[in-house]
């Protein structure tokens, strides 16, 4: 069990990858998610987004979000992992120091979900023992290259569920392994 599920706090993972497994194009880009778009299909998204409380984002993912137009996360707590300065415009929070302090701050705050998302911040948890659950939604693309979702570091996850979507895009839920 995760040190996150035995003090009743929930880290957990939404996040789309390619069939290859990169979360982006080598230069970030996102363009590639587009091949599952569906008018009217979110994939569960706003129901999941409805349960989280806090928002932890990586510094790369936050400067991609800001590019956006309109804030994701509004309602929301969001604290960005960064060593470098940066001016918050939404109310974020920016956080310089281990996934494993942040958790304990966000569990004495009295959090009970945390929506974790980035590369490297995912990566960093994941290898702290700190994520509960992953929802992985595969797009029906391949990059050949990219930023990966994974380090290569070793990890065993348990199938919850899959679904299939008509789209071709098939989203799978994990919980980490005792």
């Amino acid at each position: 069990m995760s040190k996150a599920t035995t003090h009743d706090m929930r880290c957990s993972v939404y996040i789309a990858t390619s069939l290859d497994g990169y979360i982006a194009r080598p230069d970030g880009g996102l363009d590639w998610l587009s091949a599952a778009q569906q008018t009217g299909e979110d994939y569960g998204y706003a129901r999941f987004a409805a349960t989280v409380d806090v928002v932890v984002l990586g510094r790369s993912t936050y400067d991609t979000v800001l590019g956006f137009g309109a804030w994701p996360y509004g309602g929301k707590r969001v604290v960005v992992m960064t060593h470098r300065p940066a001016a918050p415009r939404h109310g974020e929070e920016l956080f310089d120091g281990t996934p494993a302090e942040l958790v304990a701050r966000l569990r004495a705050d009295g959090h009970r979900r945390v929506y974790v998302d980035g590369g490297r911040v995912i990566q960093q948890f994941l290898a702290a023992g700190l994520l509960d659950d992953l929802t992985i939604s595969i797009i029906p693309v391949v990059l050949g290259a990219g930023i990966p979702l994974f380090d290569g570091s070793e990890q065993a996850l348990l199938l919850d569920g899959a679904e299939p979507f008509p789209s071709g895009l098939v989203q799978l839920r994990y919980r980490l392994a005792p």
